[in-house]
């Protein structure tokens, strides 16, 4: 506690908020590359489940058992729920990258005269 204190009366209180700016841009940063590299790797899945589907729906249609078409229920609710946290995941960049340009600006405003 002692050593935020003298820390904090170090600081300038101008400088405070723009550190401050700096240190959440740093936080969304990092949040959005995690968030960029997971949705690469969904997409990358949501391709082979949508393969998966593609095939099922090729094996239900010609074999007509009951085993192609659970096999063919399984693959769709895989590539569904593949494609809805997929839809999060751009969602979620969507947000970081709004929340980090807001952040910019703030900072970009604070050094204009």
């Amino acid at each position: 506690m002692d050593a935020a204190r003298s820390y904090n009366a170090a600081v300038p209180l101008a400088a405070l908020p723009g550190a401050v700016i700096r240190l959440r841009i740093t936080e969304v940063s990092r949040r959005l590359a995690r968030c960029r590299a997971e949705l690469q790797v969904a997409e990358e899945q949501l391709v082979y489940f949508s393969d998966s589907e593609s095939e099922a729906q090729l094996r239900a249609l010609v074999s007509e058992t009951p085993m192609a078409d659970r096999d063919l229920r399984d693959a769709a609710r895989h590539a569904a729920a593949m494609t809805g946290h997929r839809d999060r995941l751009q969602a979620e960049v969507a947000e970081l990258e709004d929340r980090l340009d807001a952040l910019l600006d703030r900072l970009s405003a604070r050094r204009d005269p």
